[in-house]
């Protein structure tokens, strides 16, 4: 039996007792990160802001097997929010409908969360009208039934089956309603039950993880009254991604009371704003090694490249992955990292031969 199928669906309960410590240790974890954000230059908060929005949109996908390129994902959130970061990389229109999504749900916080809206996150979200290779019914409510399955061909599991597309308008409505009208409730705990609330309708034929996973950001952003990401909560949920969909199961084929899933939601959170510590180091050390440079002459390649690894850069730097990120013949990139090594900026790693690669010096 699942949760929806309870006569008193959705009247949620949870043991307050319980989860209060945890909430207000979270919300002083919370309030420290936006102060100490707060207190240091508006350059670096940009950075970290496109560095998050950055994570945000690539992690939600990962979550869902999709694999996007997070320099053009970079460019992309860059270029919406108008931030000067050079050259920027041109991304294609379904790396740009994500970006549009996550970004409407987080500086538009403050505006009421809609039909109409949700429709707009799900054609941005395909704006192909497919699915991987399935065509599937775009920026419109579902029509039939959907499970969340896994496994291999012939041997599928069902982890969860949705209510009935006849259903889903009249859910949706009062899931929406409730958002709006604003519950007494602390929004952090909003943040946790509207996406539970949300993926257990599963409203959409494809995309409700992601268009979850942003309702909750829009909530926590409500939250903090800020529309200025310092922390990403699917970078954490992708992390604990097994976690993750244990969790998920376990309530929506329980109760209606949902204090496990509220605290797994919570510990979740948590770690992402203890992340945000690590990101912010790194962005201060972005910020160190660019001023350190500012007397030094580069070209626009040298520049993108440093980004890349100050943003870290996975794999190797070669000469041949020089020349393909830059657009320049194998020549030129092998002269731009010979320049940077005579200036103290790269060096060249151990390995020699065809595997000869460089990395910034520490």
């Amino acid at each position: 039996m699942y949760i929806y199928e309870y006569e008193n669906w959705p009247n949620f309960l949870w043991d307050q007792e319980k989860l209060s410590p945890l909430l207000i240790q979270l919300r002083h974890s919370q309030g420290r990160l936006i102060g100490g954000m707060e207190s240091i230059g508006f350059q670096v908060q940009d950075d970290t802001v496109l560095q998050v929005l950055t994570q945000d949109v690539v992690k939600s996908s990962e979550i869902e097997g999709e694999i996007l390129d997070q320099s053009l994902v970079r460019s992309s959130v860059a270029r919406h929010l108008g931030m000067d970061i050079g050259a920027l990389d041109v991304a294609d229109r379904d790396i740009d409908g994500v970006v549009e999504m996550v970004l409407d749900a987080t500086q538009k916080f403050d505006e009421p969360l809609t039909k109409e809206r949700l429709l707009g996150w799900h054609a941005s979200l395909f704006p192909s009208g497919r699915s991987g290779f399935s065509k599937i019914k775009v920026g419109m409510w579902r029509t039939g039934p959907v499970e969340v399955i896994s496994g291999y061909m012939g041997k599928e599991k069902v982890y969860f089956e949705a209510p009935s597309a006849d259903r889903v308008e009249k859910e949706m409505e009062r899931f929406l309603n409730w958002i709006n009208k604003g519950a007494a409730l602390d929004l952090v705990l909003s943040a946790a039950i509207a996406h539970l609330w949300f993926v257990t309708i599963h409203p959409f034929e494809d995309g409700n993880g992601r268009i979850g996973r942003a309702i909750a950001d829009l909530m926590l952003a409500r939250s903090e009254n800020s529309s200025r990401r310092f922390y990403s909560l699917s970078a954490q949920i992708q992390i604990e991604r097994k976690g993750y969909y244990a969790i998920l199961e376990k309530t929506q084929k329980g109760t209606l009371d949902i204090t496990s899933w509220i605290d797994w939601f919570l510990n979740c959170l948590r770690g992402a704003i203890q992340q945000a510590s690590s990101t912010f180091n790194a962005i201060l050390h972005k910020s160190h090694f660019w001023k350190a440079l500012a007397e030094t002459p580069l070209n626009e390649r040298q520049r993108k490249i440093i980004n890349r690894l100050l943003d870290g850069f996975e794999g190797k730097l070669t000469s041949s992955k020089w020349a393909k990120m830059t657009k320049c013949s194998q020549d030129t990139a092998y002269r731009d990292i010979l320049d940077l090594i005579d200036k103290g900026i790269l060096t060249k790693n151990e390995e020699g031969g065809r595997s000869t690669s460089y990395s910034l010096k520490k």
